[in-house]
């Protein structure tokens, strides 16, 4: 189905697709290349937030241009290891061949409190067949858990590595910080929605027995990214995508896609630096 944008009263020239049943859509109509108007980032900033996962086909932003399209929507996060982009030191270039080291359903930037609000990518290069990214609704997955073991949940945090060096564009890992924690039920700090927040990086639970943590943690994995919940999209060169990080949870499909993908990824925080933003493409 093709709407405008989630205000009606709002005059925007770009439509809205909805790709999932609870979430995701596809953006069209607009170069992010050449920036938005304030009408415009106002009206893509409240269809993040009803949407979660916005993709826009065919932009081939410059890594320049791919952080002043996140410009929209946040403020772009400095990672401290990761790899920097030769064309803006906030972008940071990805290649990857063989099997996808993403796989696993995550959440980003859970080293760090508060984690980073939003993740995006665009690609450079694809392969022939396969090697989608799938994202799940974290919201919709915790909306459909029984009141009573909501209610436990509002108790109860996971653990993560807290060294970053291990988030980064590598292989090699590091000495492992288990101190970051996190709760499980996290209340968006813009829309109030309760949602699931958790990643399969988790290394335990806190606030209930050991032995407890050992069933519970692997029920909510498998459920929150089951099928009811996710949405897929196939990527071209020259596609963006942005989500709402506290929001959903994403993976590479491992499908064992013969090829290299080429692709950079933007991170932003919330903040006051996106209030009136028309992302222009020259900053």
């Amino acid at each position: 189905m093709t709407t405008t944008a989630s205000d009606p009263t709002t005059d925007v020239a770009y439509s809205v697709r909805r790709v999932g049943t609870t979430f995701g859509a596809e953006i069209s109509g607009i170069d992010l290349a050449v920036g938005v108007d304030g009408v415009t980032a106002a009206a893509l900033q409240r269809d993040l937030l009803t949407h979660k996962v916005l993709a826009f086909p065919g932009q081939h932003l410059t890594a320049a241009q791919h952080v002043a399209a996140v410009e929209i929507f946040g403020r772009p996060f400095d990672h401290p290891t990761a790899v920097r982009d030769a064309g803006h030191p906030l972008a940071y270039p990805y290649e990857v061949s063989g099997r996808e080291t993403a796989s696993a359903w995550h959440v980003g930037g859970l080293w760090r409190t508060p984690p980073f609000s939003l993740e995006s990518l665009t690609f450079q290069s694809v392969p022939d067949v396969g090697g989608h990214t799938q994202w799940a609704d974290l919201q919709a997955a915790y909306d459909d858990l029984s009141e009573p073991v909501r209610t436990l949940l509002e108790s109860v945090s996971a653990v993560y590595d807290a060294n970053p060096v291990n988030y980064a564009q590598t292989r090699e890992k590091t000495a492992v910080d288990p101190s970051a924690t996190h709760p499980v039920v996290l209340a968006h700090p813009e829309t109030g929605r309760k949602g699931l927040f958790l990643s399969s990086s988790a290394r335990a639970l806190t606030g209930v027995s050991e032995e407890e943590g050992r069933v519970l943690l692997p029920f909510l994995l498998a459920h929150a990214s089951a099928p009811r919940y996710t949405i897929r999209f196939a990527w071209e060169p020259g596609d963006f995508a942005v989500w709402d990080n506290l929001a959903a949870w994403h993976a590479v499909v491992d499908d064992g896609a013969v090829g290299v993908r080429r692709y950079r990824k933007v991170l932003a925080d919330r903040g006051p630096a996106a209030e009136g933003s028309g992302g222009d493409a020259t900053g």
